[in-house]
């Protein structure tokens, strides 16, 4: 082969879906080693579709962490749950995931009719991953499976523990083993599609949800304002901009005294560094755009 030509390997792409909560982020995190899509034990923390880059010996398989699949009447809701569906769209598989925890033999009319209306859309090999199963008995486990893969002609069904890491080396060989002969989408140290600036603002969400209470994670947006490169990469400043629906939550976010704000700015500058591996001077500022969750103009910003 000609030392100029790429090389040939098994390479695809793989939809990670299923209900919010379900683990997907933890899986693609767990997957590839290091932090690519932010978690909190809050459900509806991916907003977006994020590509993480999985490599191996002989294959590359660029997997999309998705918003998880709900109803919902709030147009941001809405377009989260279409992100999700257009990336079922031209894959190689899908990895259905749902945390087997939280199955209620009570909402499996809903489950089955919600479910199936998304996974009939699915046009490739499908696998349902079944996640935290190192809380549930074998005895409890086998109606859930039972249930679920009546749900839709499944390829596998792999029960895995995306935190701790079990079942995943299985998951990963059925899907090389689907991956067709091509090319790598991306250089082998490339772990991610997404820019240092939406990272950026996915690590101050991920911190407004998790020190923030209540209805604040839902009401809040970051925008990035500007993000600069100073002293050969010794610097980068960033100005961002967390946007809240109604004055009354301004209050909760900045905190006595300023203390709040102060805590998460704290805690997203500290894995800003170490994302990009330079000191980073972080400026937040909290503003108010009444219903910003149903603005279509809005969301476009966000990247809707």
């Amino acid at each position: 082969m000609d030392a100029n030509e790429p090389e040939i390997i098994k390479s695809g792409v793989v939809a990670l879906a299923g209900p919010p909560n379900a683990g997907k982020s933890t899986l693609l995190n767990t997957l590839l080693g290091q932090k690519i899509s932010i978690v909190t034990p809050k459900p509806q923390t991916t907003r977006n579709r994020i590509a993480g880059v999985l490599n191996g010996e002989g294959y590359q398989i660029v997997l999309l962490d998705t918003p998880g699949l709900h109803r919902s009447s709030v147009l941001l809701n809405k377009e989260m749950v279409q992100v999700a569906l257009d990336a079922l769209q031209g894959v190689e598989a899908v990895v259905f995931m749902v945390d087997v925890s939280q199955h209620r033999a009570s909402e499996e009319n809903r489950e089955k009719q919600e479910y199936k209306s998304y996974l009939e859309t699915v046009d490739c090999p499908a696998f349902l991953l079944l996640n935290k199963i190192d809380l549930m008995s074998r005895k409890d486990l086998l109606p859930i499976i039972e249930f679920y893969a009546t749900l839709f002609p499944f390829t596998a069904v792999i029960p895995v523990s995306a935190l701790k890491g079990e079942g995943l080396e299985h998951l990963v060989d059925e899907l090389v083993a689907l991956m067709p002969p091509g090319f790598r989408y991306f250089p082998d140290d490339v772990p991610t599609d997404a820019t240092e600036r939406f990272l950026s603002a996915e690590i101050i969400r991920e911190k407004v949800f998790l020190l923030t209470g209540q209805e604040i994670p839902y009401s809040s947006a970051v925008l990035i304002e500007s993000f600069k490169e100073n002293n050969q990469r010794r610097l980068v400043e960033i100005h961002a901009s967390i946007y809240l629906e109604r004055k009354s939550q301004k209050g909760i976010v900045i905190g006595k005294g300023g203390e709040k704000i102060k805590q998460i700015g704290t805690a997203a500058r500290k894995d800003i560094e170490e994302m990009l591996d330079c000191r980073v001077l972080l400026n937040l500022w909290v503003k108010i755009r009444k219903h910003w969750s149903r603005d279509q103009r809005f969301l476009k910003e966000l990247g809707f």
